[in-house]
């Protein structure tokens, strides 16, 4: 058996974890609103429509943001059409996924759902048909308390307090000539910045998040990101990433190994961001809000030419396997090592639309495969990010390259003691020991392991059988200051180490 070797101690650290990393992701998309989170005449909904079975699930999983309404869906939505009596909003044709809208949920029933949830709202503005204008009037209505004409027609529909919105992202992948709205880098800096002005006029405490590529592959990638900050380094907080992964052809190493690109695109970005505040001679350091990641089959997928102009159509309703949960987890440990700079992210999205959770109308709510390493990786991962770099086996891969056969991370909670480690054996065949130095821990004595793996990595949760796949529990001992893990091939494992807090 291969073996890899790992050094955890508390004296070297990446940086503290924003909580903010383990987002979500809820658009107006396919069924991932309209019998997803909401269905008026689900057994289990509330007084407000929503699905309680839903709701208990996203509590576990263990979400803190949630970002809404869109994606692609924001650049041309009409936020006023989904306030107010529900019997006077339109129904509209949604360009962006050729869906029709009924508005029957919108900015209050959003915010109140996020609530119950205990998730904080992030939402996007329309600055793809609209502008600045539009998204001041939003951040009105959302944000400020009373004595003006749209704070006061919030109150007038019902909604006393108001929603104080913190984070707000300045459109959606305006990059892409597939976007409603699509912009060169010159027309949407320049929007952002204005747009983004206009907005701390009204309210100063907002954290503001410019678009950045839409995916690496890009053509204009990296130029893209230098122009859109060079207009808006001085009045935006973060700069967005997006990316999906999917299996190649039959490429499970290159598949399994996608932390990889994700680290490189996250350097990329850092890297772009840094040079433009050189050359402002700029001490503010701009954050990175990865608010759309996950995997994807959109190979699988016909297209939106196929696709019949209806309300809430399933649409990319992926099933995922045991594969797709270790990727997953493999890109949480990716952006658990970026967390000095990775201060926001989103997976995408929560319900049925590549979702965390599937449902069927009128029947049961699961967990996909994904769930699992999303949920225990919130959960555990506290305090401080720990620097961990693995030495040991490297493999080649036909996307990536050669790559490190084992990837891990470390969170420290000083306070509580708490030591979780995350590691994923990206090789989909071969086993690996991995030996973890924690001679910085001498208290530590036992571990309890928790991990995503099986035999048969296509195997999949659903309606009728939920927990095909769910996470196998053991324990590890630590003998004279080192812990020994075998990590199967092709898997993903959570580590929970109890230490003596310093």
């Amino acid at each position: 058996m291969q073996r890899a070797h790992l050094v955890l101690d508390p004296t070297f650290c990446v940086g503290t974890l924003d909580r903010r990393l383990f987002g979500t992701f809820v658009e107006h998309m396919g069924r991932c609103v309209y019998t997803g989170i909401y269905e008026p005449d689900h057994p289990t909904a509330n007084a407000e429509g929503f699905r309680g079975d839903v709701l208990e699930l996203t509590r576990e999983v263990g979400a803190t943001v949630v970002r809404y309404p869109g994606g692609n869906f924001v650049s041309a939505y009409r936020w006023e059409d989904g306030v107010g009596p529900l019997a006077d909003r339109p129904r509209r044709i949604d360009p962006a996924w050729r869906s029709i809208e009924p508005n029957e949920v919108g900015l209050n029933e959003f915010a109140g759902w996020a609530r119950a949830a205990g998730l904080e709202p992030m939402l996007a503005v329309n600055l793809g048909t609209r502008g600045i204008t539009e998204a001041c009037d939003l951040l009105e209505y959302s944000n400020i308390a009373g004595g003006t004409q749209l704070s006061d027609l919030r109150i007038a529909h019902g909604v006393k307090e108001p929603h104080e919105v913190r984070l707000w992202c300045l459109g959606n992948e305006l990059d892409g000539p597939w976007q409603i709205g699509h912009r060169t880098a010159e027309e949407y800096g320049r929007l952002a910045a204005e747009t983004a002005s206009a907005m701390r006029r009204i309210d100063p405490d907002i954290e503001l998040v410019a678009c950045g590529s839409s995916n690496s592959r890009m053509p204009t990638f990296g130029s893209w990101e230098a122009t859109v900050l060079d207009h808006t380094y001085d009045v935006v907080d973060h700069v967005s990433l997006h990316a999906y992964y999917e299996e190649q052809a039959g490429d499970l190493a290159s598949f399994l190994a996608s932390g990889a690109d994700m680290d490189r695109f996250i350097a990329a970005v850092v890297a772009t961001a840094d040079h433009v505040g050189a050359k402002r001679r700029s001490r503010k350091q701009i954050g990175l809000c990865f608010d759309e990641w996950n995997v994807w089959h959109q190979h699988d997928h016909a297209g939106l030419a196929n696709v019949a102009l209806q309300e809430s159509p399933r649409l990319q309703e992926d099933t995922f396997g045991v594969a797709d949960a270790v990727v997953v987890g493999g890109l949480l440990i990716t952006l658990l090592r970026h967390a000095d700079r990775v201060k926001i992210a989103c997976q995408a999205q929560l319900a049925n639309v590549i979702g965390l959770i599937r449902t069927e109308p009128g029947g049961p709510a699961w967990r996909q495969s994904i769930f699992h390493p999303f949920a225990l990786t919130a959960r555990l991962a506290r305090g401080m990010v720990l620097r961990a770099e693995p030495t040991g086996p490297r493999h080649e891969t036909a996307q990536f390259g050669d790559v490190d056969t084992v990837d891990a991370t470390a969170t420290w909670d000083a306070e509580t003691g708490a030591l979780a480690l995350f590691a994923v054996n990206r090789h989909p065949d071969e086993p690996v020991m991995l030996e973890v130095s924690l001679a910085a821990f001498p208290a530590a004595t036992t571990a309890a392991v928790i991990g995503v793996h099986d035999d048969d990595l296509r195997a999949a949760n659903s309606a009728s059988e939920p927990a095909r796949v769910v996470p196998r529990p053991s324990t590890a001992a630590i003998v004279n200051g080192r812990l020994h893990l075998d990590l199967p091939p092709a898997s993903w494992q959570a580590i929970s180490i109890t230490t003596e807090s310093h």
